[in-house]
């Protein structure tokens, strides 16, 4: 309130209305400060809800059934050549092994109709884990061996109840034979409701219990490895030069003003840019952690460039002008002095950049990183995937099974992101220096 609006009135009148005004600035404070706690309050139900439904449907996604089996591991039709190799081992006879032992947990051993369920109800990687198995332990060879493995996706269905036994057998996906033998095994306590080691330690596949997340994930760490030693040294590098050594002057705001418009720029830009310079114009493989890792070192650049010069410009002008008053050459400011104080600030914008790039998907779809890759990767030069891309080829399949390990895989890559952030708050704390 101004002095005129109190002229003419007694001291108790402008007593009164200066208090009036109080409880009118108050209440709008109030209001403001509920505004904004419902604000917050609104944006972490949202949160909750987000990862409440990831969790209700990721955590099954961890979790697999199995069927526990007595295998008679008869040498001469498990190895044929007798020598233990992986030729001898994939031409023997693991899968009539298997159906014999099904047969054998539900005390059959004829049966044409039988044995046809029988070869759909387990996994078709059965085979491959059991010749791993014998690798492993070549010893249990001509021994009887109980060994799980897991059902088939339509079978597990079935077990976590979205299949209605009800349903009229012509519309369900499995006979009523099939869920006789599933009852059967429940009821000698064959199967088991595990952890899945496939989701873990295996790699794409189009069988749903048998898909992974193992070769996904190790093409994200190749890629990020490119990525973080191409982008942190030149972004740092960058920063200190625009920040401390660069003349101001049209070129260098020019170039300060494309730095900040880059950090805009949609992600598939990149990757178009990606593909026409490194695959179209120099000949690179497709699909190759190499290739991924540049396109998201150029992306993630300008972001490092930003942060980088932020932290440097935090720094107080009274630290370079001490150093300098005692002797210290610019370059003996900058490395000894202005850095160390920035590092913190640079690692944190560095680390939640990468944070960026590793849950980017679009540029790499434009570099063929989407292609169906069923070897794990081990090296930059070999095909690859990465974990978003494999998150967004498995929410397309048809089967149930993949939404499950979609919602796992999802979890894995928060887990990811999260530590990764975590991180990068560590950093910060352990390196920050007050003045």
């Amino acid at each position: 309130m101004t002095d005129n609006q109190f002229m003419g009135l007694s001291p108790q009148e402008a007593t009164l209305r200066v208090e009036a005004s109080l409880r009118q600035r108050r209440k709008r404070e109030k209001r403001f400060r509920l505004m904004g706690l419902a604000a917050v309050a609104l944006a972490l139900s949202f949160l909750v809800i987000l990862f409440t439904g990831i969790l209700s449907k990721g955590l099954p996604g961890m979790f697999q059934y199995y069927v526990q089996l007595d295998v008679e591991l008869d040498r001469a039709r498990l190895d044929p050549a007798g020598d233990l190799s992986a030729a001898s081992l994939y031409s023997g006879d693991a899968e009539a092994l298997i159906l014999e032992a099904s047969l054998a947990s539900i005390g059959e051993e004829e049966g044409r109709k039988t044995k046809r369920a029988l070869r759909k109800m387990v996994s078709s990687g059965a085979s491959i884990r059991l010749i791993e198995f014998v690798q492993s332990n070549p010893q249990v060879l001509n021994t009887k061996q109980t060994i799980k493995f897991a059902v088939d996706d339509d079978i597990d269905s079935f077990l976590r109840g979205f299949i209605d036994r009800e349903t009229p057998e012509k519309d369900r996906r499995i006979d009523d034979l099939t869920i006789d033998i599933v009852d059967r095994w429940q009821a000698a306590g064959l199967i088991s409701y595990e952890l899945s080691d496939y989701l873990f330690f295996g790699s794409a596949s189009r069988d749903a219990e048998m898909a992974g997340i193992k070769g996904a994930l190790i093409g994200s760490l190749l890629t990020l490895a490119i990525c973080i030693s191409i982008a942190f040294p030149l972004g740092v590098a960058a920063a200190i030069y625009l920040e401390e050594l660069a003349p101001k002057n049209r070129w260098t705001e020019l170039i300060e003003i494309n730095i900040n418009n880059l950090a805009a720029v949609p992600s598939v830009v990149f990757g178009i840019m990606g593909l026409t310079i490194f695959i179209v114009t120099f000949g690179m493989p497709r699909s190759i952690p190499l290739v991924g890792g540049v396109v998201l070192a150029l992306m993630t650049l300008p972001t490092i460039i930003i942060s980088s010069r932020a932290a440097i410009r935090a720094v107080p002008p009274s630290i370079r002008d001490a150093a300098l008053g005692i002797g210290a050459s610019k370059m003996q400011v900058i490395f000894h002095h202005v850095i160390p104080l920035a590092m913190p600030g640079m690692l944190t914008g560095t680390i939640i950049g990468m944070a960026q790039a590793l849950g980017e998907t679009a540029p790499l779809l434009m570099i063929g990183m989407v292609a169906f890759i069923v070897d794990i990767p081990a090296g930059f030069m070999d095909p690859a995937t990465v974990l978003p891309v494999q998150i967004f080829m498995w929410a397309d399949f048809a089967e149930r099974m993949f939404i499950q390990k979609t919602s796992a895989a999802i979890i894995v890559l928060l887990a990811f992101l999260i530590t990764m952030n975590a991180a990068a708050i560590a950093l910060r704390k352990k390196l920050e220096r007050r003045w």
